[in-house]
């Protein structure tokens, strides 16, 4: 009998501790693309993109020059001016290979830049409606992250005590 009313306010208990838990979600994407200031970005990005492109074709030009150049004499050429030349070619165009990898990175990095101040805003605005909203969690659709999380559920300092692990003190 003590086992059967122990249970039964386990489970009270249990129910009450989960009703306090407010979960939600939240398209975080379809904000993003909604958002005016996100046109803004794109075109800066398409800008700074061009900018990248016009290098890029005139290095590319170039390299098409020589290769034809190249044909164009081939049968010409010694054997020493050729291993020359194809060595020239062979350097150019691992030159435009890392010349391209370095713009798509360069173009990450310049998008990422520009959105930060989007995704800060989003994030201030998530944090204002889940306050008001009385949310514990609200998660993202794409991608299953927390947007939100209160920190009173945040067991982290618990975990390190636990740990044994000191807790380094903030810096001011």
């Amino acid at each position: 009998m003590k086992s059967k009313i122990l249970f039964i306010c386990i489970a009270l208990l249990s129910t009450f501790a989960i009703a306090q838990s407010k979960v939600g979600t939240i398209d975080s994407d379809y904000i993003i693309r909604l958002m005016p200031e996100t046109k803004i970005v794109l075109k800066r990005s398409q800008d700074y993109g061009a900018k990248l492109d016009s290098s890029f074709n005139i290095k590319l030009e170039a390299y098409k020059t020589k290769v034809d150049a190249y044909k164009k004499n081939e049968k010409t050429l010694g054997a020493l001016a050729k291993q020359a030349d194809i060595k020239e070619l062979t350097e150019l165009e691992t030159d435009i290979k890392a010349y391209q990898d370095n713009g798509n990175k360069l173009m990450q990095l310049k998008k990422n830049e520009l959105m930060r101040p989007l995704y800060k805003k989003l994030n201030d605005a998530i944090t204002i409606v889940s306050k008001a909203g009385k949310y514990t969690q609200v998660l993202t659709i794409s991608g299953n992250q927390f947007a939100y999380v209160d920190p009173n559920f945040d067991i982290t300092e618990l975990v390190l005590k636990n740990l044994g692990i000191k807790i380094p003190e903030a810096k001011k």
